[in-house]
């Protein structure tokens, strides 16, 4: 018999409206998708890593073990030196950005030291940060005097860690890296950046645009958005590299990626080094759906962003699942955001752009919803 309990918090979520459901893949115009550069339903990509494989002669389907054991191949070997050449940094690749988050933040943070988070990090941040032994402390979204405060109160800690994201996945805005990075030294703490939202959007992460590769101490990238992949990786030194292989849990046990997802990851990095790789033509897009919102007098609404990710906030789970609903049925993905996954009262959609949305479509999509608000 299914538990009582358990049953109780599954009707909560009915009577919220916030119960999940799985859905099925549809033919709609896509602005759901992570896939900002279209390279997950690339052919391009699809032929040429089969052709690498082939080529290479790697038959194996999957990887027979972990990577401490049987699992660790030449194309790891290659693909992580691959990632140290372009991100200027030693790399350790997990299965996936979840893996990776929980794998290091509950083995890097230990006890007698802290973790302060940007109060909206994602949710495999937290429940790394939840397994470790350390003390750990939200701070403001992107208040840079509370992270200060925070960090002048906790100084008495063996180590401070200061964790945030380049680009927040569900606002879709980012923190200042620079001044983070001059706070983190001021007060010799540790910065860890997730860059998983900006991968691909801005070049090889904003951490590297911007110049501060040696002013963080851990980037954390993942290959399942942009790059239109599987897994992840964590950049760091070679000491960071050599810490996670011996005490990441989430590294140790588990299987290995099978050789075809590796193999994917490698060819995918050669397309986004490409001079045709969409990213101009994705940012050519965010700044045109940007205009259509002020044009539309809808950016009043919208989480002020410069990244593919576009926010509209509309309170309420009832309210925004149903014009979510009604754009899905005028032939656009896409999908509300609930709370409890965002605070309530927050509740949004959240558009994606891509690559390969045209004008038309975002003109389209946003007269919708302009439409369907002010009704």
């Amino acid at each position: 018999m299914f538990p009582d309990k358990l049953y109780r918090k599954l009707e909560q979520r009915i009577t919220n409206n916030s119960l999940r459901k799985l859905s099925s893949s549809n033919d709609l115009i896509d602005f759901s998708s992570n896939d900002y550069l279209g390279f997950a339903k690339s052919e391009e990509l699809f032929a040429a890593t089969h052709h690498y494989l082939n080529s290479n002669g790697y038959t194996q389907n999957g990887a027979t073990g972990s990577r401490l054991l049987s699992g660790n191949n030449q194309l790891y070997i290659s693909l992580e030196q691959q990632l140290q050449q372009v991100h200027g940094a030693d790399a350790l690749l997990y299965n996936s950005g979840y893996d990776a988050n929980v794998g290091f933040f509950s083995a890097v943070p230990q006890r007698n030291d802290v973790v302060l988070y940007d109060e909206y990090v994602h949710a495999s941040i937290r429940d790394g940060i939840k397994l470790s032994a350390a003390k750990a402390y939200a701070f403001k979204h992107n208040d840079l005097a509370d992270l200060a405060n925070k960090l002048q109160r906790h100084s008495v800690f063996e180590e401070v860690y200061v964790v945030t994201e380049s680009v927040f996945s569900m606002d879709g805005d980012s923190p200042d890296l620079l001044a983070i990075t001059q706070i983190c030294t001021k007060y010799n703490a540790h910065l860890v950046v997730d860059e998983a939202h900006a991968l691909g959007v801005f070049g090889y992460g904003l951490v590297q645009q911007l110049g501060l590769s040696e002013a963080v101490f851990a980037r954390i990238v993942t290959f399942g958005k942009a790059i239109g992949c599987h897994g992840a990786a964590v950049l760091g030194s070679k000491n960071l590299k050599d810490y996670l292989i011996n005490f990441s849990r989430s590294f140790i046990y588990t299987t290995g990626l099978p050789p075809h997802a590796l193999a994917n990851i490698k060819i995918a990095y050669k397309m986004l080094a490409s001079a045709n790789n969409g990213t101009e033509q994705l940012a050519e897009n965010i700044l045109f759906f940007k205009e259509q919102c002020i044009k539309l007098e809808l950016d009043d609404v919208f989480i002020k962003s410069d990244s593919a990710i576009q926010s509209c906030v509309i309170p309420s789970n009832k309210k925004v699942k149903a014009i979510a609903l009604k754009l899905q049925e005028n032939g656009f993905d896409v999908r509300p955001i609930l709370s409890p996954t965002v605070p309530e009262g927050q509740e949004r959609l959240r558009f994606c752009i891509h690559s390969y949305n045209t004008q038309k479509e975002i003109k389209r999509a946003l007269n919708s919803l302009h439409t369907f608000i002010n009704n």
